[in-house]
């Protein structure tokens, strides 16, 4: 070891940390824990007419989860609990919401971010636990670009009716959105922070 140079500190160098690898359990519970979210994200929009046109427009995820998840506990003897408590509390929120610009901003997160990153982590999944099968969660009717390009257009044109005030609640949404999909994505890392 060479001593510091004038007035330096020797730092030492810790050895890397272990990388975390998932198990079947662990994505278990992000697919409980997505589909408990995007229940409620489907909920909402049910439940508002301003939102029918986000209606069964191609990215609706649970009926495919549900087959995932029924696949998963059957093939890998596991036990289906609940949604975890970062999942439960991020569905919570959601269904909570009183404002559609501010609901539209976790509706275009989390679907969107699925349609991208969580494709990629699918294909991780795919390859690490489950022999290459894709799952349901991955598979759309239709070319997913072009459910993507019609609905950001829904959004757009929604958005571009909001007076100032509005498009502020959507934005100042954003954290809370990363917050949630992040908590969902955490089961991939034992349930740790992602970051």
């Amino acid at each position: 070891q060479q001593a510091p140079k004038e007035g330096g500190i020797v730092e030492k160098k810790k050895p890397p940390k272990e990388r975390y690898v998932p198990t079947h359990a662990d994505y278990l519970a992000f697919l409980v824990d997505s589909q408990h979210v995007f229940q409620a994200l489907e909920d909402f929009v049910n439940s508002s007419e301003e939102l029918s046109q986000f209606r069964n427009n191609g990215l609706e995820r649970t009926k495919g989860l549900e087959k995932d998840i029924t696949f998963l506990v059957k093939e890998y003897d596991l036990e289906r609990t609940g949604a975890t408590e970062k999942g439960e509390w991020y569905a919570n929120y959601i269904s909570s919401l009183e404002s559609v610009p501010k609901f539209m901003c976790h509706y275009y997160n989390f679907y969107f971010a699925h349609t991208a990153g969580g494709v990629m982590i699918g294909k991780q999944m795919a390859k690490l636990l489950l022999d290459s099968r894709t799952l349901e969660f991955y598979k759309w009717e239709g070319e997913i670009k072009e459910i993507k390009v019609k609905v950001k257009n829904d959004i757009e044109s929604m958005a571009a009716t909001w007076c100032r005030e509005e498009k502020d609640e959507c934005v100042g949404e954003t954290a809370y959105a990363f917050r949630g999909g992040g908590g969902v994505n955490s089961n991939l890392n034992g349930g740790g922070s992602p970051h």
